[in-house]
């Protein structure tokens, strides 16, 4: 595995957690990221992230695992098309009952056609992820302007459900943005490489000094 050039590191803000990236965005992006979660049970949960070079998706491994059970998910995009695969070890659904939490389901999706219109994937709880549309769409330099409406391929955590859902970008001048899922919205900081500095409820990166 080569070196990566770049390296991100995020606290959670929403519950105890971090997550960091390893990235290389000198042709798209390759990215390697592990995050920390304590919610809604303790889990370590690792990714491989690769687009091509207009930031379009092309391909995401999910590994998450915890006290007794381990899931996996890999999302591939070829000819226009995902091809999801998915493996489970153990039973988070009983370790989630046993903490009083309601089931969650399995992992993967079960017709990919469903994210045929996806162009970008989605983590959940990663701050990393909201660069891949912000990129692809020219918004971290852009100045503010009207929403961008998207389709996304998003993979829900602990559980590793890949669900297809519609999220709002809008540009609100140079580093920053606003985000927006159903009924919420957030407006996010980022870098002048669209690398998110604080995203509200969710994540504040370290920043040397």
């Amino acid at each position: 595995m080569p070196t990566m050039p770049k390296s991100l590191l995020w606290t959670r803000t929403d519950t105890a957690g971090a997550e960091h990236a390893l990235v290389d965005d000198g042709h798209g992006l390759t990215a390697y990221g592990t995050q920390l979660a304590a919610d809604p049970i303790p889990y370590t949960c690792r990714y491989q992230l690769v687009t091509d070079a207009d930031w379009v998706s092309v391909r995401l491994e999910v590994e998450v695992e915890g006290a007794g059970w381990r899931r996996s998910v890999r999302l591939e995009r070829a000819t226009r098309r995902w091809r999801v695969t998915a493996a489970e070890q153990g039973d988070l659904d009983a370790v989630l009952a046993a903490g009083g939490h309601a089931p969650a389901g399995l992992p993967g999706v079960e017709d990919a056609d469903r994210l045929a219109d996806a162009l970008d994937v989605d983590l959940g709880g990663s701050p990393l992820f909201n660069t891949l549309p912000l990129r692809r769409l020219g918004l971290p330099a852009a100045p503010a302007g009207a929403g961008h409406r998207i389709d996304v391929a998003w993979v829900l955590l602990p559980s590793l459900t890949v669900l297809p859902t519609e999220q709002v970008y809008t540009g609100l001048g140079p580093a920053r943005f606003r985000y927006a899922n159903g009924d919420f919205s957030a407006e996010v900081d980022v870098d002048r490489d669209g690398y998110v500095l604080r995203y509200p409820g969710l994540a504040q990166r370290f920043v040397p000094g």
